[in-house]
């Protein structure tokens, strides 16, 4: 953690350097800057990672949250040429630590099958009492 900064205030060049992340992922590659603007001022919890060396933002995470009950996590996501270094493990800890997480009775995330086993490390299980994920889509 020595080489690395927490953020959770985003200026203009975070918000750039974010949606050029976003780019690169299937899940988050089209969305505009403009809506990333919003998310990040509509989440509960942000949270960056800086690089100290390079001071890029190498990865980001977000949570929306009641902080009592419910809390869920997305956007998970760390710089390509940074993963495998334990980053994902620091963006995760920061989130589950936040104030605004930690006491939280159930805290759910959504993944692809491939990542299941990493969540687990976490604590996170694929038991969830029956309940189904649904979804009404707008944008299509």
């Amino acid at each position: 953690m020595d080489n690395f900064k927490v953020i959770e205030k985003f200026d203009e060049k975070r918000i750039e350097e974010l949606h050029s992340l976003f780019k690169n992922e299937w899940w988050t590659q089209k969305r505009q800057i403009t809506e990333t603007r919003k998310l990040l001022e509509n989440s509960s919890v942000v949270i960056g990672l800086i690089h100290e060396k390079s001071g890029e933002l190498i990865g980001f995470a977000r949570v929306i949250s009641d902080s009592i009950y419910r809390a869920f996590i997305f956007d998970v996501i760390v710089k390509e040429n940074y993963r495998n270094d334990g980053i994902g493990t620091i963006l995760m800890k920061s989130i589950l630590n936040h104030s605004h997480v930690k006491d939280v009775e159930r805290v759910e995330l959504y993944c692809p099958d491939r990542l299941v086993s990493y969540y687990e490390k976490f604590g996170f299980s694929t038991d969830v009492n029956g309940s189904n994920l649904m979804r009404l889509s707008h944008n299509l």
